[in-house]
C-alpha cells in the first residue's frame, strides 16, 4: 500500500522478520543509521531529545540530519519530528513547523507489518512544500526497501 494525500505520505510493507528485530532496526540509533544512511555515532533515541548525524548517502554527506524523538512505545510505535527535505545549507529551517514521522509495527502472518507515515506537509512553507513532499515520497519508497534488506 502506498497512499499519499497532500498532507501525508504513507507506506506499508510486510517484513519477513520478527517484530523485535524490526524494532531494534528502527530504534537503535546506530542500526537505524545503517539502513537509513546517516551516522548517529554513540547516540541514542530518547523522547524529547534531539538526535543528529551526517547523511552518508553519496552527494549528501555535507547534510546534518536532526530528529526530535516524540514517542517510543516498545515494539509498537517510534516517532520523531524533522524538517523534510532540508537540503539547503544556507537556509535556517528552525522556524518552520516540522513534519511527524511515525513507524508503526503490528504482528502479521509471516513477519512484521511496518507502516511509515509522514504527516504535516500542509504546514511546510508553500514555497518548498511540493518539492519536499515529492522528494520525501520517493525517499520513503527507497527507505522501505532499505529496511527490508536490513532486517531480512
Amino acid at each position: 500500500m502506498n497512499a499519499s494525500s497532500n498532507d501525508r505520505i504513507e507506506r506499508e510493507i510486510l517484513l519477513k522478520a520478527p517484530r523485535a528485530k524490526v524494532w531494534n532496526a528502527l530504534t537503535d540509533a546506530e542500526s537505524f543509521g545503517q539502513w537509513f544512511g546517516v551516522k548517529f555515532q554513540g547516540q541514542r533515541f530518547v523522547p524529547g531529545q534531539v538526535t543528529q548525524g551526517y547523511i552518508t548517502y553519496p552527494g549528501y554527506e555535507h547534510l546534518l540530519m536532526q530528529v526530535v524523538v516524540q514517542q517510543l512505545q516498545p515494539q509498537r510505535l517510534f516517532s520523531f519530528h524533522w524538517h523534510p527535505y532540508a537540503v539547503d545549507q544556507d537556509k535556517d529551517y528552525s522556524q518552520e513547523e516540522p513534519t511527524l514521522v511515525e513507524f508503526i509495527l503490528d504482528e502479521a502472518e509471516g513477519g512484521t507489518l511496518l507502516r511509515v507515515i509522514e504527516s504535516g506537509f500542509d504546514k511546510v512553507p508553500a514555497a518548498r512544500r511540493e518539492e519536499a513532499f515529492r522528494m520525501n515520497s520517493g525517499g520513503w519508497d527507497e527507505q522501505i526497501g532499505n529496511i527490508q534488506r536490513y532486517v531480512e
